[in-house]
């Protein structure tokens, strides 16, 4: 991993000749709230992933942990102009077609308990995806131990995978962005380019060491940390300019 205490700069622009790009959601394309239930690509951003995606056909992904359903509804038109890979690298709709998942049988059973959990917990919010689900605490950080300890306990259970993030708790079918990474670019719209992966949280580092094995980087979103990727953007201001200035260079 890279030093905390080297400082990243931006890739370079060059990069583009060769790159397809796979960009995370949550924090990388748009800002983290209290309420992720409530997060929507706003119309800049739709209109900057449809130009990016005329510029780059078939080599732009959004890589998320957000199920494509959600990606649907926050992306709008958009969604449909680029490659889909949901759920941590668990769901995939690349070109229109969508790979058939198995929804885990107890999902009915683990949502009702993180509810639970939630009703005499004010700020915990429970986000249901289509193959998990997540325990937010951003607003109410007073709970994070026992949001983590029952979502640790509701994967063993249940014989599924205990995703954390940023101020949340996921238990969700097994998959990860990296190995989503390594199956994009492995298709036929891919093939032959070096993958460019952004991504500000710890569920982006196997994206970061995926691109990296396939002789491309990862671009690290935010605040310096020990990290796998190569470059490293401060905020989303900053990978939307980025991106902007991508769609100019390629025109």
């Amino acid at each position: 991993m890279q030093s905390t205490d080297l400082l990243l700069g931006p890739p370079p622009l060059d990069l583009l000749s060769t790159a397809s790009l796979f960009l995370d959601f949550d924090g990388t394309l748009v800002e983290l709230i209290n309420r992720p239930d409530q997060v929507r690509a706003d119309a800049d951003l739709r209109n900057l992933l449809l130009r990016l995606s005329d510029a780059l056909p078939d080599r732009v992904a959004i890589v998320s942990g957000r199920s494509i359903e959600q990606l649907d509804l926050m992306l709008g038109e958009a969604a449909h102009h680029l490659a889909l890979a949901g759920s941590h690298g668990a769901e995939f709709r690349v070109e229109g077609e969508a790979a058939e998942v198995a929804i885990p049988l107890a999902l009915p059973q683990i949502t009702a308990a993180m509810d639970a959990f939630a009703a005499t917990r004010p700020g915990v919010l429970v986000e249901r995806k289509t193959l998990g689900a997540g325990l937010h605490y951003r607003a109410a950080p007073e709970h994070e131990a026992d949001a983590l300890a029952l979502a640790r306990a509701l994967a063993r259970e249940h014989g599924l995978y205990l995703q954390p993030g940023k101020m949340m708790a996921e238990v969700r079918a097994d998959g990860d962005k990296g190995r989503a990474v390594v199956r994009l670019v492995q298709g036929a719209a891919m093939a032959g380019t070096t993958p460019l992966v952004f991504g500000d949280d710890v569920t982006d580092e196997a994206g970061f060491g995926a691109a990296a094995h396939l002789g491309g980087a990862g671009v690290l979103v935010g605040d310096p940390r020990e990290t796998q990727a190569t470059y490293a953007l401060p905020d989303v201001a900053a990978v939307r300019r980025w991106l902007a200035q991508a769609v100019e260079r390629l025109s």
